[in-house]
């Protein structure tokens, strides 16, 4: 009886402990860290706005978003339309560097529309990324989707790409969000937060679910003990994605 009490106050300082040794935010501080910085992923191109590829082999390719092919909404290959010759071509991702596609105007009045249908948005997004106007880059990865398929060459959405030094964040256009709340015919105010994304630190791409995001912690912050210091993964939530990336590669790059 005595050793059941004593083990029981032994857990019960241990948990006491960590709840101590938690890191506390301050609200502007957690209204801070909730801000969404990454760029709206894309799922479609204009046809009527000239495309750039970039061959590895260093050539320019210029033309008109014709049709594509793609896995799990990543793209395996792409026709365009010679801005110049109108010549037809079509290129493998694997052939491709980089790729600087615009986005469709119905896509961006869809997501101007979901925007304003949840308060959320207001207070942790920029509107201007939702209706862009500015070419949206791809890079050549080689990927196995969601973890489980073997790996292929696919062109990828980067959308920290002012912050990519370090990790690098694909958008996958198969991401499910989280649930909203509210009231019929009202905006929603909660909710709709992306839950995966595709990550690439030192060469290494993974598929990246909010449900393993702990679980990956440290590979992905693990080498700034400063930072770890001041985000650790029991104080912080998926909600915070990217801020955690912005302010990492800060942190890191001095």
């Amino acid at each position: 009886m005595k050793f059941k009490t004593l083990l029981i106050a032994l857990c019960f300082i241990s948990t006491a402990s960590f709840a101590q040794d938690k890191v506390k935010y301050s609200k502007e501080e957690k209204q801070k860290m909730d801000n969404y910085l990454f760029n709206d992923g894309f799922n479609t191109a204009s046809t009527k706005k000239v495309s750039t590829i970039i061959l590895k082999d260093g050539s320019v390719q210029k033309g008109y978003s014709k049709s594509w092919v793609k896995q799990k909404g990543q793209i395996l290959s792409i026709t365009i339309e010679d801005s110049a010759t109108r010549k037809v071509m079509k290129f493998d991702a694997e052939n491709i560097a980089e790729m600087y596609l615009f986005a469709t105007d119905p896509e961006k009045a869809k997501k101007a529309s979901l925007f304003i249908s949840n308060m959320r948005n207001y207070s942790t997004k920029k509107f201007r990324k939702s209706t862009t106007d500015a070419p949206i880059p791809f890079e050549n990865q080689t990927v196995s989707l969601k973890n489980k398929k073997e790996s292929r060459v696919f062109l990828m959405q980067v959308i920290n790409p002012d912050f990519d030094q370090i990790i690098s964040v694909y958008h996958d256009p198969f991401a499910s969000q989280t649930a909203t709340t509210g009231f019929v015919g009202a905006p929603a105010f909660g909710g709709g937060v992306i839950k995966s994304y595709y990550i690439k630190k030192g060469g290494k791409v993974i598929w990246l679910h909010k449900d393993d995001f702990e679980d990956n912690y440290d590979f992905l912050f693990g080498d700034n003990q400063e930072f770890m210091k001041k985000y650790p993964k029991d104080s912080v939530k998926w909600d915070y994605f990217s801020f955690l990336i912005y302010t990492y590669t800060e942190m890191s790059n001095g």
